[in-house]
């Protein structure tokens, strides 16, 4: 079972939620939930099948360049810095996990 990954999409999606319960901001709850969802879902292959990185692997990596854009730009580690270290870890666990298969 993928823990790690099952974590990331929790992170993700509780991110998305206190996004919007803080600044009421719907677009941070629809993001959130739908990457979240994504997520889970790409660590629900992982953990059928080691190889099935593909769904992970594409949500951590496009959240990891549009969070650290975001981050680039306000300079502000929360939530775009923290978001966007943790879908990089995400993406190195998943290229190294694999290379190690």
């Amino acid at each position: 079972m993928d823990f790690f990954g099952y974590a990331y999409a929790a992170a993700i999606s509780l991110g998305g939620l206190m996004g919007y319960l803080k600044a009421g901001s719907v677009m941070s709850l629809c993001a959130g939930l739908t990457f979240g969802s994504l997520a889970a879902y790409g660590a629900k292959q992982i953990s059928e099948d080691p190889t099935k990185i593909h769904i992970l692997l594409f949500v951590s990596s496009v959240l990891s360049i549009l969070m650290g854009y975001r981050f680039a730009n306000s300079g502000k580690f929360m939530p775009a810095g923290l978001t966007c270290m943790l879908s990089l870890a995400t993406v190195a666990r998943l290229i190294v996990t694999r290379v190690l298969l």
